[in-house]
Protein backbone atom coordinates (compact mmCIF):
# COMPACT_ATOMS: atom_id res chain seq x y z
CA UNK A 1 0.00 0.00 0.00
CA UNK A 2 1.36 3.41 -0.98
CA UNK A 3 0.57 6.77 0.54
CA UNK A 4 -1.02 9.61 -1.43
CA UNK A 5 0.90 12.38 0.34
CA UNK A 6 2.31 15.15 -1.80
CA UNK A 7 5.92 14.71 -2.73
CA UNK A 8 8.53 17.15 -3.91
CA UNK A 9 12.31 17.53 -3.88
CA UNK A 10 14.06 18.98 -0.85
CA UNK A 11 15.95 21.85 -2.48
CA UNK A 12 18.03 24.72 -1.15
CA UNK A 13 15.96 27.08 -3.33
CA UNK A 14 12.93 26.13 -1.22
CA UNK A 15 14.80 27.24 1.89
CA UNK A 16 15.70 30.51 0.17
CA UNK A 17 12.06 31.15 -0.81
CA UNK A 18 10.88 30.37 2.73
CA UNK A 19 13.36 32.78 4.33
CA UNK A 20 12.55 35.51 1.84
CA UNK A 21 8.79 35.16 2.40
CA UNK A 22 8.45 34.41 6.12
CA UNK A 23 11.50 36.23 7.49
CA UNK A 24 11.88 39.04 4.94
CA UNK A 25 12.82 41.69 7.53
CA UNK A 26 15.38 39.60 9.40
CA UNK A 27 18.91 40.97 9.05
CA UNK A 28 22.48 40.03 8.34
CA UNK A 29 25.14 42.28 9.89
CA UNK A 30 28.62 42.42 8.33
CA UNK A 31 31.39 43.95 10.43
CA UNK A 32 33.75 46.13 8.38
CA UNK A 33 36.71 48.39 9.24
CA UNK A 34 34.36 51.36 8.84
CA UNK A 35 31.42 50.00 10.87
CA UNK A 36 28.58 47.51 10.39
CA UNK A 37 26.69 46.94 7.13
CA UNK A 38 23.11 45.65 7.32
CA UNK A 39 20.87 43.87 4.81
CA UNK A 40 17.53 42.09 5.16
CA UNK A 41 16.86 38.50 4.14
CA UNK A 42 14.65 39.85 1.35
CA UNK A 43 17.45 42.04 0.00
CA UNK A 44 19.97 39.20 0.20
CA UNK A 45 17.58 36.81 -1.53
CA UNK A 46 17.10 39.26 -4.40
CA UNK A 47 20.84 39.83 -4.73
CA UNK A 48 21.28 36.05 -4.82
CA UNK A 49 18.88 35.97 -7.78
CA UNK A 50 20.90 38.69 -9.50
CA UNK A 51 24.14 36.81 -8.84
CA UNK A 52 22.63 33.65 -10.33
CA UNK A 53 21.61 35.59 -13.45
CA UNK A 54 25.11 37.04 -13.78
CA UNK A 55 26.78 33.65 -13.38
CA UNK A 56 24.44 32.18 -15.99
CA UNK A 57 25.50 34.87 -18.46
CA UNK A 58 29.11 33.94 -17.74
CA UNK A 59 28.30 30.40 -18.86
CA UNK A 60 27.98 28.68 -15.48
CA UNK A 61 25.73 25.67 -15.99
CA UNK A 62 24.21 22.91 -13.89
CA UNK A 63 26.91 20.94 -12.09
CA UNK A 64 29.67 23.52 -12.70
CA UNK A 65 31.82 24.40 -9.72
CA UNK A 66 31.86 28.00 -8.46
CA UNK A 67 34.42 28.55 -5.72
CA UNK A 68 34.57 31.19 -3.00
CA UNK A 69 37.74 32.53 -1.36
CA UNK A 70 36.12 34.84 1.14
CA UNK A 71 35.60 35.94 4.72
CA UNK A 72 32.29 35.57 6.53
CA UNK A 73 30.28 38.41 4.97
CA UNK A 74 27.06 39.22 3.13
CA UNK A 75 28.45 38.65 -0.36
CA UNK A 76 29.64 35.20 0.68
CA UNK A 77 26.15 34.43 1.93
CA UNK A 78 24.68 35.55 -1.39
CA UNK A 79 26.91 33.02 -3.13
CA UNK A 80 25.85 30.33 -0.64
CA UNK A 81 22.22 30.87 -1.65
CA UNK A 82 22.64 31.55 -5.37
CA UNK A 83 25.09 28.94 -6.60
CA UNK A 84 23.37 25.73 -5.40
CA UNK A 85 19.89 27.12 -6.06
CA UNK A 86 20.78 27.68 -9.74
CA UNK A 87 21.97 24.08 -10.02
CA UNK A 88 25.72 24.73 -9.85
CA UNK A 89 27.98 23.54 -7.03
CA UNK A 90 29.40 25.92 -4.43
CA UNK A 91 32.98 25.09 -3.46
CA UNK A 92 34.18 26.95 -0.36
CA UNK A 93 37.99 27.33 -0.37
CA UNK A 94 39.97 27.41 2.85
CA UNK A 95 41.80 30.76 2.89
CA UNK A 96 44.44 29.43 5.32
CA UNK A 97 45.79 26.53 3.28
CA UNK A 98 49.35 26.36 2.00
CA UNK A 99 49.57 27.33 -1.69
CA UNK A 100 50.25 23.77 -2.90
CA UNK A 101 47.17 22.45 -1.08
CA UNK A 102 45.02 25.33 -2.34
CA UNK A 103 46.06 24.72 -5.95
CA UNK A 104 45.50 20.98 -5.55
CA UNK A 105 41.93 21.50 -4.26
CA UNK A 106 40.97 23.97 -7.00
CA UNK A 107 42.28 21.68 -9.71
CA UNK A 108 40.87 18.52 -8.19
CA UNK A 109 37.41 20.08 -7.89
CA UNK A 110 37.58 21.50 -11.40
CA UNK A 111 36.57 25.00 -10.34
CA UNK A 112 35.72 27.26 -13.28
CA UNK A 113 34.88 30.48 -11.43
CA UNK A 114 36.25 31.89 -8.18
CA UNK A 115 34.70 34.74 -6.19
CA UNK A 116 37.37 36.32 -3.98
CA UNK A 117 37.41 39.10 -1.39
CA UNK A 118 39.82 41.86 -2.41
CA UNK A 119 41.73 41.65 0.88
CA UNK A 120 42.50 37.99 0.10
CA UNK A 121 43.56 38.58 -3.51
CA UNK A 122 47.33 38.35 -2.71
CA UNK A 123 46.81 34.88 -1.22
CA UNK A 124 44.98 33.62 -4.29
CA UNK A 125 47.53 35.28 -6.57
CA UNK A 126 50.20 32.89 -5.27
CA UNK A 127 48.50 30.04 -7.18
CA UNK A 128 46.98 31.94 -10.11
CA UNK A 129 49.33 30.38 -12.66
CA UNK A 130 48.74 26.87 -11.25
CA UNK A 131 44.94 26.62 -11.68
CA UNK A 132 44.22 26.17 -15.40
CA UNK A 133 40.56 25.17 -14.92
CA UNK A 134 39.71 28.66 -13.60
CA UNK A 135 38.53 30.86 -16.46
CA UNK A 136 36.95 33.69 -14.46
CA UNK A 137 37.80 35.45 -11.20
CA UNK A 138 35.21 37.76 -9.66
CA UNK A 139 36.62 40.29 -7.22
CA UNK A 140 34.51 41.49 -4.29
CA UNK A 141 35.82 44.89 -3.22
CA UNK A 142 38.59 47.12 -4.52
CA UNK A 143 42.12 45.83 -5.10
CA UNK A 144 44.33 48.56 -6.62
CA UNK A 145 47.30 46.16 -6.83
CA UNK A 146 45.79 44.13 -9.67
CA UNK A 147 47.74 41.07 -8.49
CA UNK A 148 45.15 38.68 -9.95
CA UNK A 149 45.29 40.09 -13.45
CA UNK A 150 42.00 40.34 -15.34
CA UNK A 151 39.02 40.13 -12.99
CA UNK A 152 35.34 41.04 -12.97
CA UNK A 153 33.82 43.28 -10.30
CA UNK A 154 31.32 41.48 -8.06
CA UNK A 155 29.03 44.45 -7.37
CA UNK A 156 29.03 45.56 -11.01
CA UNK A 157 28.00 42.06 -12.11
CA UNK A 158 25.21 41.79 -9.54
CA UNK A 159 23.91 45.34 -9.97
CA UNK A 160 23.68 44.90 -13.75
CA UNK A 161 21.03 42.20 -13.32
CA UNK A 162 17.45 42.49 -12.17
CA UNK A 163 15.85 40.28 -9.51
CA UNK A 164 13.43 37.56 -10.51
CA UNK A 165 15.72 34.71 -11.54
CA UNK A 166 13.68 31.51 -11.71
CA UNK A 167 15.25 28.78 -9.65
CA UNK A 168 15.23 25.54 -11.67
CA UNK A 169 13.64 22.28 -10.58
CA UNK A 170 16.48 19.97 -9.59
CA UNK A 171 16.92 16.48 -8.24
CA UNK A 172 17.27 16.69 -4.46
CA UNK A 173 20.25 14.34 -4.67
CA UNK A 174 22.12 16.70 -6.98
CA UNK A 175 25.39 18.08 -5.65
CA UNK A 176 24.90 21.47 -3.99
CA UNK A 177 28.08 22.27 -2.07
CA UNK A 178 31.53 20.80 -1.73
CA UNK A 179 34.08 21.23 1.02
CA UNK A 180 37.50 19.65 1.41
CA UNK A 181 38.97 18.23 4.60
CA UNK A 182 41.92 20.12 6.06
CA UNK A 183 44.44 17.59 4.75
CA UNK A 184 46.37 17.03 7.99
CA UNK A 185 47.13 13.47 6.82
CA UNK A 186 47.74 13.31 3.07
CA UNK A 187 45.94 15.30 0.41
CA UNK A 188 42.64 17.02 1.33
CA UNK A 189 39.57 15.02 0.36
CA UNK A 190 36.41 16.48 -1.12
CA UNK A 191 33.01 15.97 0.50
CA UNK A 192 29.96 16.77 -1.61
CA UNK A 193 26.69 17.76 0.09
CA UNK A 194 23.40 17.27 -1.73
CA UNK A 195 20.33 19.50 -1.60
CA UNK A 196 18.56 16.77 0.36
CA UNK A 197 21.34 16.29 2.91
CA UNK A 198 21.64 20.06 3.42
CA UNK A 199 17.87 20.44 3.86
CA UNK A 200 17.70 17.64 6.46
CA UNK A 201 20.78 18.93 8.27
CA UNK A 202 19.21 22.39 8.49
CA UNK A 203 16.04 20.94 9.98
CA UNK A 204 18.01 18.89 12.52
CA UNK A 205 19.87 21.96 13.79
CA UNK A 206 16.57 23.64 14.69
CA UNK A 207 15.59 20.82 17.05
CA UNK A 208 15.56 21.72 20.73
CA UNK A 209 17.41 18.44 21.27
CA UNK A 210 20.32 19.76 19.19
CA UNK A 211 21.25 23.45 18.88
CA UNK A 212 17.67 24.69 18.85
CA UNK A 213 18.06 27.53 16.34
CA UNK A 214 14.85 29.58 16.02
CA UNK A 215 13.66 33.03 14.94
CA UNK A 216 14.38 34.42 18.41
CA UNK A 217 18.08 33.94 17.72
CA UNK A 218 20.77 36.22 16.39
CA UNK A 219 23.92 34.21 15.70
CA UNK A 220 27.49 35.50 15.78
CA UNK A 221 29.05 33.23 13.17
CA UNK A 222 32.73 33.00 14.06
CA UNK A 223 33.31 29.58 12.50
CA UNK A 224 34.60 30.24 8.96
CA UNK A 225 32.19 29.71 6.10
CA UNK A 226 34.80 27.46 4.47
CA UNK A 227 34.89 25.16 7.52
CA UNK A 228 32.44 22.23 7.19
CA UNK A 229 29.80 24.28 5.40
CA UNK A 230 29.82 26.94 8.16
CA UNK A 231 28.30 24.21 10.35
CA UNK A 232 25.20 24.57 8.13
CA UNK A 233 24.36 27.99 9.51
CA UNK A 234 23.69 29.78 6.20
CA UNK A 235 20.72 27.60 5.38
CA UNK A 236 19.53 27.22 8.97
CA UNK A 237 19.28 31.02 9.08
CA UNK A 238 16.80 31.16 6.18
CA UNK A 239 15.13 27.95 7.38
CA UNK A 240 14.40 29.26 10.88
CA UNK A 241 14.70 33.06 10.69
CA UNK A 242 18.01 33.31 12.54
CA UNK A 243 19.73 36.67 12.12
CA UNK A 244 23.47 36.52 11.46
CA UNK A 245 26.47 38.61 12.51
CA UNK A 246 29.38 38.19 10.08
CA UNK A 247 32.76 39.14 11.62
CA UNK A 248 34.93 38.94 8.46
CA UNK A 249 38.59 39.09 9.53
CA UNK A 250 37.90 40.38 13.06
CA UNK A 251 38.31 37.06 14.86
CA UNK A 252 40.30 38.04 17.94
CA UNK A 253 39.00 38.21 21.50
CA UNK A 254 38.70 42.02 21.72
CA UNK A 255 36.60 42.65 18.57
CA UNK A 256 34.44 39.62 19.34
CA UNK A 257 33.64 40.98 22.79
CA UNK A 258 32.77 44.32 21.19
CA UNK A 259 30.42 42.61 18.71
CA UNK A 260 28.71 40.74 21.53
CA UNK A 261 28.24 43.95 23.52
CA UNK A 262 27.01 46.09 20.63
CA UNK A 263 25.16 43.65 18.33
CA UNK A 264 23.66 41.46 21.08
CA UNK A 265 23.79 37.94 19.64
CA UNK A 266 21.87 35.21 21.47
CA UNK A 267 24.14 32.39 20.29
CA UNK A 268 27.58 32.08 18.74
CA UNK A 269 29.55 29.36 16.94
CA UNK A 270 33.33 28.98 17.08
CA UNK A 271 36.24 26.67 17.88
CA UNK A 272 37.57 26.45 21.49
CA UNK A 273 40.79 28.34 20.70
CA UNK A 274 38.70 31.40 19.83
CA UNK A 275 36.71 31.14 23.06
CA UNK A 276 39.91 30.75 25.05
CA UNK A 277 41.08 34.10 23.67
CA UNK A 278 37.67 35.66 24.41
CA UNK A 279 37.97 34.61 28.06
CA UNK A 280 41.51 35.98 28.24
CA UNK A 281 40.41 39.39 26.98
CA UNK A 282 37.25 39.35 29.10
CA UNK A 283 39.33 38.92 32.26
CA UNK A 284 41.21 42.09 31.35
CA UNK A 285 38.10 44.06 30.36
CA UNK A 286 36.02 45.23 33.36
CA UNK A 287 33.01 46.29 31.27
CA UNK A 288 32.66 42.96 29.42
CA UNK A 289 28.97 42.34 28.72
CA UNK A 290 27.99 38.97 27.26
CA UNK A 291 24.55 38.88 28.84
CA UNK A 292 22.74 38.60 25.50
CA UNK A 293 24.11 35.09 24.87
CA UNK A 294 21.91 32.13 25.75
CA UNK A 295 24.58 29.74 24.60
CA UNK A 296 27.90 29.20 22.86
CA UNK A 297 28.39 26.30 20.47
CA UNK A 298 31.99 25.06 20.35
CA UNK A 299 33.34 22.29 18.16
CA UNK A 300 36.33 21.14 16.17
CA UNK A 301 38.22 19.96 19.24
CA UNK A 302 37.47 19.09 22.85
CA UNK A 303 36.23 21.92 25.08
CA UNK A 304 38.14 22.12 28.40
CA UNK A 305 36.05 21.65 31.52
CA UNK A 306 37.43 24.86 32.98
CA UNK A 307 36.22 26.85 29.98
CA UNK A 308 32.69 25.47 30.32
CA UNK A 309 32.68 26.24 34.04
CA UNK A 310 34.03 29.78 33.58
CA UNK A 311 31.44 30.75 30.98
CA UNK A 312 28.65 29.45 33.21
CA UNK A 313 29.85 30.62 36.61
CA UNK A 314 31.28 34.02 35.62
CA UNK A 315 29.11 35.01 32.65
CA UNK A 316 25.99 32.84 33.03
CA UNK A 317 26.40 31.26 29.57
CA UNK A 318 25.96 27.58 28.76
CA UNK A 319 28.52 26.10 26.39
CA UNK A 320 27.14 23.51 23.98
CA UNK A 321 29.81 21.15 22.78
CA UNK A 322 29.19 19.78 19.31
CA UNK A 323 30.85 16.86 17.59
CA UNK A 324 31.11 16.30 13.88
CA UNK A 325 33.37 16.36 10.84
CA UNK A 326 33.45 17.76 7.33
CA UNK A 327 32.16 14.33 6.33
CA UNK A 328 29.10 14.65 8.62
CA UNK A 329 27.92 18.10 7.38
CA UNK A 330 28.96 18.46 10.39
CA UNK A 331 26.20 18.14 13.04
CA UNK A 332 26.17 14.65 14.56
CA UNK A 333 26.16 14.99 18.34
CA UNK A 334 25.44 17.78 20.84
CA UNK A 335 26.27 17.87 24.55
CA UNK A 336 22.89 18.81 26.02
CA UNK A 337 22.15 17.25 29.44
CA UNK A 338 19.10 14.97 29.64
CA UNK A 339 15.86 16.31 31.10
CA UNK A 340 15.74 16.37 34.88
CA UNK A 341 19.51 16.67 35.35
CA UNK A 342 20.34 18.69 38.46
CA UNK A 343 22.11 21.91 37.58
CA UNK A 344 25.22 20.95 39.54
CA UNK A 345 25.47 17.71 37.53
CA UNK A 346 25.01 19.25 34.08
CA UNK A 347 28.77 19.70 33.70
CA UNK A 348 29.14 15.90 33.62
CA UNK A 349 27.26 15.88 30.31
CA UNK A 350 28.56 19.15 28.86
CA UNK A 351 32.16 17.90 28.96
CA UNK A 352 31.21 14.91 26.79
CA UNK A 353 31.57 15.17 23.01
CA UNK A 354 27.79 15.04 22.69
CA UNK A 355 24.63 12.98 22.40
CA UNK A 356 23.84 11.59 18.96
CA UNK A 357 21.16 13.65 17.19
CA UNK A 358 18.05 12.18 15.62
CA UNK A 359 18.62 11.21 12.01
CA UNK A 360 22.04 9.62 12.33
CA UNK A 361 23.24 6.36 13.86
CA UNK A 362 26.44 5.93 15.83
CA UNK A 363 28.38 2.89 17.02
CA UNK A 364 31.80 1.94 18.40
CA UNK A 365 33.89 -0.83 16.87
CA UNK A 366 37.00 -2.74 17.90
CA UNK A 367 40.11 -2.97 15.72
CA UNK A 368 38.82 -6.20 14.18
CA UNK A 369 35.50 -4.54 13.25
CA UNK A 370 33.47 -6.07 16.08
CA UNK A 371 30.66 -3.78 17.27
CA UNK A 372 31.24 -2.97 20.94
CA UNK A 373 28.52 -2.56 23.59
CA UNK A 374 27.12 0.89 24.38
CA UNK A 375 28.20 0.69 27.99
CA UNK A 376 30.26 3.87 28.39
CA UNK A 377 33.43 1.87 29.04
CA UNK A 378 34.22 -0.15 25.90
CA UNK A 379 36.75 1.84 23.86
CA UNK A 380 36.86 1.72 20.07
CA UNK A 381 36.50 3.75 16.89
CA UNK A 382 33.29 5.68 16.24
CA UNK A 383 31.44 4.80 13.04
CA UNK A 384 28.47 6.78 11.79
CA UNK A 385 25.84 6.73 9.06
CA UNK A 386 22.81 8.82 8.13
CA UNK A 387 21.21 10.99 5.42
CA UNK A 388 23.72 13.85 5.82
CA UNK A 389 26.80 11.64 6.30
CA UNK A 390 29.04 11.18 3.26
CA UNK A 391 29.26 7.76 1.66
CA UNK A 392 32.38 8.45 -0.39
CA UNK A 393 34.87 11.15 -1.30
CA UNK A 394 34.81 13.16 -4.51
CA UNK A 395 37.04 11.59 -7.14
CA UNK A 396 38.95 9.48 -4.61
CA UNK A 397 38.55 5.79 -3.82
CA UNK A 398 39.16 5.33 -0.09
CA UNK A 399 37.57 2.00 0.94
CA UNK A 400 39.46 1.97 4.25
CA UNK A 401 37.37 4.95 5.37
CA UNK A 402 34.07 3.12 4.95
CA UNK A 403 32.93 -0.05 6.69
CA UNK A 404 29.83 -1.80 5.33
CA UNK A 405 27.97 1.47 4.80
CA UNK A 406 29.36 3.18 7.91
CA UNK A 407 31.83 6.07 7.87
CA UNK A 408 34.90 5.37 9.99
CA UNK A 409 35.50 8.65 11.81
CA UNK A 410 39.01 8.08 13.14
CA UNK A 411 37.84 9.21 16.58
CA UNK A 412 38.42 6.84 19.50
CA UNK A 413 36.17 6.71 22.57
CA UNK A 414 33.11 5.29 24.28
CA UNK A 415 29.34 5.37 23.72
CA UNK A 416 26.81 4.87 26.51
CA UNK A 417 23.24 3.60 26.60
CA UNK A 418 21.80 7.14 26.48
CA UNK A 419 23.67 7.96 23.25
CA UNK A 420 26.40 10.13 24.80
CA UNK A 421 29.87 9.83 23.33
CA UNK A 422 33.21 10.54 24.99
CA UNK A 423 36.06 11.08 22.54
CA UNK A 424 39.37 10.12 24.08
CA UNK A 425 41.51 10.76 21.00
CA UNK A 426 41.96 10.79 17.27
CA UNK A 427 43.27 7.45 16.00
CA UNK A 428 46.36 9.25 14.65
CA UNK A 429 46.97 11.04 17.98
CA UNK A 430 46.33 8.27 20.52
CA UNK A 431 49.34 7.41 22.70
CA UNK A 432 50.08 3.67 22.94
CA UNK A 433 52.19 3.25 26.07
CA UNK A 434 53.16 -0.25 27.21
CA UNK A 435 50.26 -1.70 25.20
CA UNK A 436 47.70 0.62 26.84
CA UNK A 437 46.05 3.77 25.49
CA UNK A 438 46.60 7.22 26.99
CA UNK A 439 44.13 9.92 25.97
CA UNK A 440 45.93 13.04 24.78
CA UNK A 441 42.58 14.87 24.77
CA UNK A 442 41.90 14.16 28.44
CA UNK A 443 45.40 15.23 29.41
CA UNK A 444 44.97 18.48 27.44
CA UNK A 445 41.61 19.49 28.88
CA UNK A 446 42.77 18.59 32.40
CA UNK A 447 45.99 20.56 31.97
CA UNK A 448 44.09 23.63 30.75
CA UNK A 449 42.18 23.70 34.02
CA UNK A 450 45.37 24.90 35.73
CA UNK A 451 45.06 28.68 36.29
CA UNK A 452 48.52 29.39 34.82
CA UNK A 453 47.95 27.45 31.59
CA UNK A 454 46.61 29.24 28.51
CA UNK A 455 46.91 26.31 26.08
CA UNK A 456 48.15 22.74 26.24
CA UNK A 457 48.63 20.09 23.57
CA UNK A 458 49.88 16.55 24.10
CA UNK A 459 51.61 14.37 21.51
CA UNK A 460 53.11 10.89 21.53
CA UNK A 461 56.92 10.66 21.40
CA UNK A 462 59.09 7.53 21.16
CA UNK A 463 60.19 5.87 24.39
CA UNK A 464 62.75 3.03 24.61
CA UNK A 465 60.89 1.24 27.40
CA UNK A 466 57.19 1.94 26.82
CA UNK A 467 57.16 2.40 23.01
CA UNK A 468 55.42 5.79 23.34
CA UNK A 469 54.99 8.35 26.10
CA UNK A 470 53.18 11.72 26.22
CA UNK A 471 54.97 15.02 25.66
CA UNK A 472 53.01 17.93 27.14
CA UNK A 473 53.39 21.21 25.19
CA UNK A 474 52.32 24.19 27.30
CA UNK A 475 51.67 27.89 26.76
CA UNK A 476 51.72 29.72 30.10
CA UNK A 477 49.57 32.82 30.57
CA UNK A 478 51.47 36.07 30.20
CA UNK A 479 50.65 37.13 33.78
CA UNK A 480 51.53 33.77 35.39
CA UNK A 481 54.35 31.30 35.88
CA UNK A 482 54.48 27.53 36.34
CA UNK A 483 57.19 24.86 36.31
CA UNK A 484 57.00 21.42 34.77
CA UNK A 485 57.06 19.88 38.25
CA UNK A 486 54.18 22.06 39.43
CA UNK A 487 52.08 21.15 36.42
CA UNK A 488 52.88 17.45 36.76
CA UNK A 489 51.85 17.59 40.42
CA UNK A 490 48.58 19.22 39.36
CA UNK A 491 47.91 16.40 36.89
CA UNK A 492 48.87 13.76 39.49
CA UNK A 493 45.76 14.63 41.51
CA UNK A 494 43.48 14.23 38.49
CA UNK A 495 44.67 11.38 36.24
CA UNK A 496 46.04 7.89 36.81
CA UNK A 497 49.72 7.76 37.66
CA UNK A 498 50.95 5.95 34.54
CA UNK A 499 49.44 8.67 32.33
CA UNK A 500 51.63 11.40 33.87
CA UNK A 501 53.97 12.96 31.26
CA UNK A 502 57.67 12.90 32.03
CA UNK A 503 58.47 15.20 29.13
CA UNK A 504 57.42 18.86 29.02
CA UNK A 505 58.08 21.76 26.69
CA UNK A 506 57.03 25.40 27.03
CA UNK A 507 56.06 27.40 23.94
CA UNK A 508 55.03 30.96 23.13
CA UNK A 509 52.16 29.59 21.04
CA UNK A 510 50.91 26.20 19.90
CA UNK A 511 50.73 25.90 16.09
CA UNK A 512 47.19 25.79 14.70
CA UNK A 513 45.69 24.11 11.67
CA UNK A 514 43.79 26.07 9.02
CA UNK A 515 40.57 25.63 11.00
CA UNK A 516 41.96 26.60 14.41
CA UNK A 517 42.75 23.19 15.91
CA UNK A 518 46.06 22.35 17.58
CA UNK A 519 48.44 21.22 14.82
CA UNK A 520 49.91 18.09 16.36
CA UNK A 521 51.52 17.10 13.08
CA UNK A 522 53.61 20.29 13.27
CA UNK A 523 54.49 19.60 16.91
CA UNK A 524 55.61 16.06 16.08
CA UNK A 525 57.81 17.43 13.29
CA UNK A 526 59.33 20.04 15.60
CA UNK A 527 60.11 17.37 18.18
CA UNK A 528 61.62 15.00 15.60
CA UNK A 529 63.85 17.78 14.26
CA UNK A 530 65.03 18.75 17.74
CA UNK A 531 63.37 22.17 17.71
CA UNK A 532 61.62 21.73 21.09
CA UNK A 533 63.43 22.28 24.37
CA UNK A 534 62.24 19.35 26.47
CA UNK A 535 62.31 19.26 30.28
CA UNK A 536 62.20 15.80 31.90
CA UNK A 537 60.41 15.41 35.25
CA UNK A 538 59.95 12.01 36.94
Amino acid sequence: MKSTMQDGPLLISNIVRHGEFVYADKKVFTVTPEGVDEATFFEISKRAEQLAAALTKLGVARGDRVATFMWNNQAHMEAYLAVPSMGAVLHTLNIRLFPDQLAYIINHAGDGVIIVDASLAPLLARVRDQIPTVTTIILHGDDPTGVLGDTLDYDDLVDAEGPGFTWPELDERDAAIMCYTSGTTGDPKGVVYSHRSTWLHSMASTSANSIGFCEKDRCLLIVPMFHANAWGCMFTAFFAGVELIMPQMFLQGAPIITMIRELRPTISLGVPTIWNDVLRVAEETPDTDMSSLRGIVAGGSAVPRGMIETFREVYGIDMIQGWGMTETSPLAAVSIPPAGTAREREIEYRVKAGRVVAGVELRVTAEDGTVLPRDGTSVGEFEIRGPWITGSYFGVDDPQKFHHGWLRTGDIGTLDAEGYMVVSDRAKDVIKSGGEWISSVELEVTMMAHPAVFEAAVIAVPDPKWQERPLCCVVVRSDAAASAQELRDFLAERVVKWWLPERWTFLEAIPKTSVGKFDKKALRTQFAEGELEVVVVN
